[in-house]
């Protein structure tokens, strides 16, 4: 067995694209209508055919459940942060905030009260307290990792140029 993708269901199929679109730079790459997969895996399935696909009645699907989250992560987290502010439209869950082992994250709803985080690449985080002088054991210590992974991100940004 192999896990394929997460649905969302939603209320406005096209509100919904123009979000994922326009906030998380997701594409559309089949649409069938009542049905749309997003680049990423993610899919988005209208609440009209989901409630014919479960069989179920009307008043049986609840938005805003605050029990799940669709993750990303961003390389350039606080340029997307500022692109977020710029946005009227954006519901935060809460603003930013930097967990102990230091990756900045921020959550917010979709169109229909769906939890999105976008966190900071960890990768990101490793080289930003790295930039900050730490040595690479006090990065493995600050962020609870093995000083390998700090290695691992210090050899993974060094292959994109980051120095």
């Amino acid at each position: 067995m192999k896990f394929k993708n997460p649905l969302l269901v939603v209320t406005d199929m096209d509100a919904s694209k123009t979000f994922y679109r326009e906030v998380l730079g997701l594409r559309v790459v089949m649409d069938f209508g009542a049905n749309v997969t997003l680049t990423g895996g993610v899919c988005l399935q209208t609440k009209e055919s989901w409630l014919r696909f479960i069989q179920a009645e009307k008043d049986t699907v609840s938005f805003c459940g605050m029990d799940a989250e669709l993750y990303f992560e961003e390389d350039f987290f606080d340029d997307f942060t500022s692109k977020l502010q710029a946005m009227d439209s954006i519901r935060y869950v809460h603003p930013v905030v930097e967990h102990p082992w230091g990756q900045r994250v921020v959550r917010f709803y979709d169109p229909d009260r769906h939890i999105i985080e976008v966190g900071e690449n960890m990768e990101m985080v490793c080289r930003r307290f790295l930039d900050t002088g730490m040595t690479a054991e006090e990065v493995a210590k600050r962020m609870d990792v093995p000083l390998k992974y700090v290695g691992r991100c210090l050899r993974a940004g060094e292959k994109h140029g980051v120095k």
